[in-house]
């Protein structure tokens, strides 16, 4: 395991070792545990942001697309249990 130096502000210190002793655990404990989720939260916006371009060529390419309001029906149904047929792409209104 490398080594890593970072400087706080004392406030921002006292906060960490606040908000450590209340979680139970050490102050190194608490910031990493804070490095890695802001890593994982960064890794899921990539992966978001990397799906959405590839639905949106993919909307370019077809052409074609579900209108959102088609598509919110055909959601809440099914999260209401109702049997609904699947909305259908169609080109795109220009």
């Amino acid at each position: 395991m490398s080594t890593t130096t970072i400087r706080l502000p004392e406030d921002l210190k006292a906060r960490v070792a606040a908000a450590a002793e209340r979680t139970g655990t050490t102050s190194h404990g608490f910031i990493l545990d804070a490095i890695v989720e802001k890593a994982d939260q960064e890794e899921r916006r990539g992966d978001f942001n990397d799906v959405a371009e590839k639905r949106y060529a993919h909307i370019l390419a077809s052409g074609k697309t579900i209108a959102w309001s088609e598509m919110r029906g055909y959601l809440e149904h099914r999260l209401a249990g109702k049997a609904v047929k699947r909305p259908v792409a169609r080109k795109l209104a220009r």
